[in-house]
This record gives structure tokens, C-alpha cells and sequence, in this order.
């Protein structure tokens, strides 16, 4: 099926609020056997005609979210009658739903609401317990062609649960039984974009019907793989043959999620002790959920007093060798692991830049160490000159790679 999504909304294209539809229903679809064929973001108003009446004419499947409300640029409802040659009639079910929406909660009703309740003849209602919006499913043959029509409320909220609770079933009625093609990820930490298609790139390539893609993020490389089950495990042979050591996590999982995981599964706890990167590093390690059973505490010692009085850094250390220094990062993640009794302690220590480098600490410089019970402290230089987000980006996902290359 020919799958094509219409998201609605002046304030999407205004940048006043994320469009978070595609993310949502590309990965809801492909779990069904479909993708989507193209997306548009139009704004509220006549724009709305033009790019339904695009799709109506070639796609299959069309998903439109937003413009159900009872405002004067709510109009997707009304478009799509008129596209279709459907007269719109009040359904009662809805407006009494309607009705007693506002009664529970105490709001006085206007006369626009009661647009909400009408309805393209033939259409099915598709219940929207969290909003005023019911969505609608309109099955449309015209000319030997049939069309899937699903208009569907706004926000998040609304669609979310009225996508998997009946668009989805819908869906699984029209789509074919038997396999569907599958898609896999393989993080790759270390490499760039370029060095890991040298490595993999030819071999996947030769495999029959794998459909292959790269998106490169700060320190890492995602590699994507779409095909059968069976196309599928021969990229999965190429790419561990290839990247023993540099594939850090599977199926979309980010590093830091891989290393809490892991740390958990070992009944492991971990500290950070931060400079240069102003707590991205503990911030990256708490987005995980179930982190704390994992991590015990991250320090933010910018300043050199703060790396006394926190993390006991001796003064005359950081005198000799200065703050950005192996010993000091090194000094940095013992003190972690002293004030916490973690058994895992990462610290940075660095030049995040403009200013503040010299010939021999250029900006970009920053030393990671890792601290481990009962082992001996590493430490690693590296040079990232480049903005300060990138670099603290960068310097977290190397830190945390560090300490994947000891756990596993």
C-alpha cells in the first residue's frame, strides 16, 4: 500500500510546537508491514484541499492529523467531505458524548462545538475519550480505486491512544498476512560515517534485498538495515565480523542505555565527576529509565576549589599539571569513587573553547579517566575542536564508551 501522512497546523510550520506525528506513526506503521511514502506539513486553512487532494489521487492508505476542533481554522473535517462528495450529518452518539464531556468538567459549551459532531456520510467514528474530536475512518472507492482515509485529533494525547487502540486494527484488517520485512540498527561508536562504509559498505551491498542506510551522530554511526528475517541476519553476520568491538547496542538502543543496562546486569554502580562537560555526562546516564539502579551520584566541579573540596584533588596536583590534565582527570574519578564507593567512577576534564587553549592544551582538549574498584586508574587524551555542545556531546559519548569497553 501506497502510504502517505498530511499533518495539519500553522503552528507546526511556525515552529511553535514539535511535529512529533512522523516519528510516532512511521515507527507505529512499519510494525504493521507498511511505510510511509511521503509526509507533508501544510498550515491550517486551504492548503489542507490542495495537498489531500494530491495524495487522493495516488496514494492508498492517508493519515491527516489535526484540524477536528471547533475553531474557524479547524477545517479538515469539512475539506475532506467535499473532496470525497460526502454530505456531513450529525451524528448524536457523538454530539451526546460531547455533551456529557463538558458536563463532567464543568465547561460551558459554545455553538461551534456542536461541528464536531458531524460527520461524512458513510464514515466511521473512531471515539476519542481524551478530547471533544472524534477521529474518522472513511473507506472511498471511486473509479476502481479505494482509498483508506483516516482523520485523526491533533494532539498527542488524542491520537497516541486512538491510533493503537482502533486505527491499528483497522490496519491489521487491510494489510496482508504473512512475514513483514523487518529493520535492525547497529550503533557504531568510535568510527566516522565514512570510515564504517569502507568497512561494511561492499558486503552489505552484495546482500540481495537489503535495503541499506548510514546517519551519522556525534561520535557514533548508525547503521540501518531493512529486509527479511533472513536478509537481515546475513548483515548481522557482516557487521560483527567487521565491528567486533565498535557495535555498542542494537535495535535503535543508545550507548548510554546500553552501558546503564549493563552496569545493572552486573549489579555494578557508577559515579561521575564532571568539568568540562557541566554534568551532560550524569544527564546523558539519568535519561535512561531505571538509571538508578545503576548510577549513585554525579559531581559538577568546574571550578579548581571544587575540585578540592569535593573530589579531594590535591592543589599542588593541579598547580604542577593544570586542571585539563591526565592526572587531574584521573585524580577527578578517584575522588568520585572515594565519596561514593561506586565501582565505576568517570571523569572529564577539558577546553570546551572559544577561548582558553594554548600550543599545548589547543581548544578541544580534554582528558577522560576512569576510575575502577580495586584496579588501576585509565585515563585517555583526546582533541575535539569544535562548538561547545558538540564537544560536551562528543566528550560524554566517549566517556561513555570508555567504560563499555571494560563492562562489555
Amino acid at each position: 500500500m501506497i502510504v502517505e501522512v498530511i499533518n495539519t497546523g500553522s503552528e507546526l510550520l511556525l515552529g511553535n510546537v514539535t511535529n512529533t506525528h512522523l516519528n510516532y506513526l512511521g515507527q507505529e506503521l512499519f510494525q504493521l508491514g507498511l511505510r510511509i511514502a511521503r509526509q507533508v506539513t501544510v498550515p491550517d486553512g486551504d492548503a489542507i484541499r490542495d495537498a489531500l487532494s494530491e495524495s487522493l489521487s495516488r496514494a492508498d492508505l492517508i493519515l491527516v492529523t489535526g484540524g477536528l476542533g471547533p475553531t474557524t481554522d479547524d477545517i479538515t473535517r469539512e475539506i475532506t467531505a467535499e473532496l470525497l462528495h460526502l454530505p456531513l450529518i450529525e451524528d448524536p452518539a457523538v454530539w451526546e458524548a460531547i455533551q456529557a464531556r463538558f458536563s463532567r468538567r464543568g465547561l460551558e459549551m459554545t455553538p461551534r462545538n456542536r461541528r464536531q459532531a458531524h460527520v461524512p456520510k458513510g464514515a466511521t467514528v473512531l471515539q476519542n475519550p481524551f478530547g471533544t474530536a472524534p477521529g474518522l475512518y472513511i473507506r472511498h472507492a471511486s473509479q476502481g480505486a479505494v482509498r483508506h482515509i483516516f482523520l485523526l485529533p491533533g494532539p498527542p494525547r488524542e491520537l497516541k491512544p486512538m491510533f493503537e487502540t482502533l486505527v491499528a486494527p483497522i490496519l491489521k484488517d487491510l494489510t496482508p498476512a504473512g512475514p513483514k520485512i523487518q529493520s535492525r540498527r547497529w550503533l557504531v561508536v568510535g568510527l566516522g560515517e565514512s570510515k564504517v562504509e569502507s568497512l561494511v559498505g561492499e558486503q552489505l551491498l552484495a546482500i540481495p534485498g537489503l535495503e541499506l542506510g548510514y546517519c551519522a551522530r556525534p561520535g557514533a554511526v548508525e547503521v540501518r538495515g531493512i529486509g527479511s528475517a533472513e536478509t537481515l541476519a546475513a548483515a548481522e553476520a557482516v557487521m560483527t565480523a567487521a565491528l567486533p568491538t565498535q557495535i555498542a547496542g542494537e535495535g535503535g538502543e543508545s550507548l548510554e542505555a546500553v552501558v546503564v543496562h549493563r552496569l545493572i546486569a552486573l549489579g555494578k554502580k557508577l559515579a561521575t565527576a564532571e568539568s568540562c562537560t557541566g554534568g551532560a555526562l550524569a544527564n546523558k546516564i539519568t535519561n535512561v529509565p531505571g538509571a538508578s539502579d545503576a548510577f549513585l551520584a554525579g559531581f559538577v566541579t568546574y571550578s579548581n576549589e571544587a575540585k578540592t573540596r569535593d573530589l579531594a584533588v590535591p592543589a599542588p596536583l593541579i598547580a604542577e599539571h593544570g586542571a585539563v590534565s591526565a592526572p587531574v582527570a584521573r585524580a577527578m574519578a578517584e575522588g568520585a569513587l572515594r565519596a561514593t564507593n561506586a565501582d565505576f567512577a568517570l571523569s572529564t576534564t577539558g577546553i570546551a573553547g572559544p577561548g582558553g587553549g594554548t600550543p599545548e592544551k589547543p581548544v578541544g582538549t580534554v582528558f577522560i579517566a576512569l576510575a575502577i574498584r580495586g584496579a588501576e586508574t585509565r585515563s585517555e587524551k583526546h582533541t575535539y575542536p569544535t562548538d561547545r555542545a558538540t564537544f560536551k556531546e562528543l566528550t560524554a559519548q566517549t566517556a561513555l564508551d570508555m567504560l563499555r569497553g571494560v563492562i562489555g
